[in-house]
């Protein structure tokens, strides 16, 4: 068994293209996040060594135990792509993606198409397992291709025949993506139908969603969407767990604070702060859900282009005052910035 089952209830941090990068891993990890799983990363990409797709490959000891997610549908390439990760970068586990509902990887025949192709899926999975044994492969996967075609227990079993040593399951179809809700019910019929340890993901937003599917029998859970706009839920979580009391979020400087901070390990980490806090526009507007003058707050993230300048909306934010405020572009910003520097910055 995977040592992390052996100890306690792991919560894993599930992985989200364009989100889970190394940094924001460390952060969840630093909350509480017991598991970390890459961004999916093809097996075509590291098979022909592709410069970009090897970069979804870096992470850092802290991330540990960390799994590197392969997504493909040729069980050959699938098999030497787990080989190569193994020598190169000695990740914990590798992870096979049996759920991604995105129609650029559906297409290729990747992610839950596999649940349409039970033969081939085996083959994928037991291609892999062999490839790297003795070392741990782990799946996550989608209850079914559509509601008419769940068969998710029939996966689950082909799975853990194929050597398959954890399995996660999005309590979701491939036609519903991420619409509607996780059906928890079937989630229980897997964790019921075999031996392997198997991993609940959907709709998991807090504390009460947890108690409240820890009955199905599932060995851990996996948090996705709520942990982009609240990544402390981790910690939340486990002090809910281990005291029977809700924890109080975090106070509206600390997110601020966290926020800041996240932006500045970005800019450390890739360089070129301009192009990094554009490509955080998204991540923030995420951090802008719960937060006072949410709708102000995305329409000024839509186009933050520095440090300063966030810095600048938050002492706004904090002084109660975003509701209103003048032009985004305000020259004043970076003055109110360098205030809040002194209390967001030193973490």
């Amino acid at each position: 068994m995977l040592p992390w089952f052996q100890q306690s209830f792991p919560l894993y941090l599930a992985p989200m293209a364009g989100v889970t990068d190394s940094v924001f891993r460390q952060l969840c990890k630093e909350y509480g996040a017991d598991v970390l799983v890459t961004e999916f990363v093809s097996a075509e990409g590291v098979f022909r060594r592709n410069e970009r797709t090897l970069e979804y490959l870096e992470f850092v000891e802290a991330e540990r135990p960390l799994g590197i997610q392969l997504f493909g549908a040729d069980p050959d390439h699938l098999g030497e792509a787990a080989r190569k990760i193994v020598e190169w970068k000695n990740p914990d586990f590798i992870d096979l993606n049996f759920g991604c509902p995105v129609n650029k990887v559906v297409s290729k025949n990747g992610g839950s198409a596999l649940l349409r192709d039970c033969p081939l899926l085996e083959k994928v999975a037991r291609g892999v397992v062999q490839a790297v044994a003795p070392f741990p492969v782990t799946a996550k996967m989608r209850i079914g291709w559509s509601r008419e075609t769940v068969n998710a227990t029939t996966t689950a079993r082909i799975l853990e025949d194929a050597g398959v040593r954890a399995l996660a399951v999005h309590g979701r179809t491939k036609d519903q993506g991420y619409s509607g809700e996780a059906d928890w019910e079937v989630i229980a019929q897997v964790a019921h139908a075999v031996k392997i340890p198997v991993i609940g993901n959907g709709d998991i937003g807090g504390v009460e969603d947890v108690r409240r599917h820890m009955a199905s029998g599932v060995r851990g859970m996996m948090i996705g969407r709520a942990a982009m706009s609240a990544p402390w839920i981790f910690g939340q979580i486990k002090e809910a767990l281990a005291s029977g009391r809700t924890p109080e979020p975090p106070s509206l400087e600390e997110q601020w604070r966290h926020i800041v901070r996240h932006c500045r390990l970005v800019v450390a980490a890739r360089g070129g702060e301009r192009h990094c806090m554009a490509a955080m526009r998204s991540r923030l507007m995420a951090y802008s859900r719960g937060m006072p003058a949410a709708k102000v707050l995305r329409g000024r993230f839509s186009h933050v282009a520095s440090i300063e300048e966030l810095e600048g909306i938050a002492a706004e934010s904090l002084a109660g005052s975003l509701e209103h405020s003048e032009d985004p572009g305000r020259e004043d910003g970076g003055a109110a910035g360098s205030n809040l520097a002194k209390n967001v910055n030193h973490v």
